[in-house]
């Protein structure tokens, strides 16, 4: 009898065990989504529109709550309200992650570069914002080595300026200073959406080919690079994995 209770006891004890890890796995999950959805989200980059900022292979947490929230801002984007929630404008210079007006289901991430009623224009490969020349300085060449493109560009330091008097010191590539992309219309940013470019100037397809932003497209602030590899070898050479890392990258904020 005294067996049999027990038995009991233990089996008791076993279902509380698994029933508290479950729970612990459910409250693990909602946390992950409430911090995903709410607070930050990772995103990684497979192109070099952003290079020398952002390489290919980086992952960073973006701050999903920086300019409010969209329908954007939550899983699977489903469209039951529009405009923002505790919205607020970015600032020049902040690099954002939003959807690509083309095609809402892909994300993209560019450099603020307009704001409403600002005016932007490239002219001879440099960059005029509400008809003054942004500041660039020489800074001497770069090696771009990427999805087996290998070049040297030109690499400058451009102050791009804000409202507030400050500027965004930041690095730019140039390949030349010629052809469409350098030479473009006045553009004027109407209110609500935002003008952005890559700063890999002459490899990045952005708001000078395929139009603005709207505002109601911004999923969050791309904040810190978390991990950063180069995949040069087979996923199967293990070996080779801590030589792929860029260990120097992770924990650097992006400016």
């Amino acid at each position: 009898m005294a067996l049999t209770k027990v038995k009991a006891k233990a089996k008791a004890k076993r279902r509380s065990g698994l029933l508290d890890n479950v729970k612990t796995i459910v409250y693990a999950g909602l946390i992950a989504v409430v911090i995903r959805t709410f607070l930050f989200e990772p995103f990684n980059i497979p192109s070099g529109s952003m290079i020398p900022t952002l390489l290919v292979g980086d992952y960073l947490f973006v701050e999903k709550y920086a300019y409010g929230y969209s329908h954007y801002s939550f899983p699977f984007s489903p469209d039951f309200f529009s405009g923002r929630i505790f919205g607020s404008l970015p600032k020049r210079g902040d690099v954002v992650v939003f959807k690509y007006p083309r095609d809402t289901s892909e994300d993209y991430i560019k450099r603020v570069i307009g704001l409403p009623g600002d005016t932007v224009q490239m002219r001879g490969g440099e960059l005029y914002l509400n008809g003054d020349l942004v500041p660039r300085q020489a800074d001497g060449e770069y090696i771009v080595d990427d999805e087996g493109i290998h070049m040297a560009m030109r690499r400058y330091i451009e102050d791009l300026p804000r409202r507030n008097g400050q500027v965004v010191r930041h690095e730019i590539l140039k390949a030349t200073d010629l052809g469409e992309a350098n030479n473009t219309p006045v553009y004027t940013v109407p209110q609500g959406e935002l003008f952005v470019m890559g700063d890999n100037r002459d490899n990045s397809a952005d708001s000078r080919f395929w139009g603005f932003v709207p505002m109601e497209n911004l999923v969050g602030r791309a904040e810190i690079i978390f991990f950063s590899i180069n995949a040069r070898y087979p996923w199967w050479e293990i070996w080779m994995w801590p030589v792929e890392i860029r260990w120097s990258r992770i924990g650097h904020l992006i400016p």
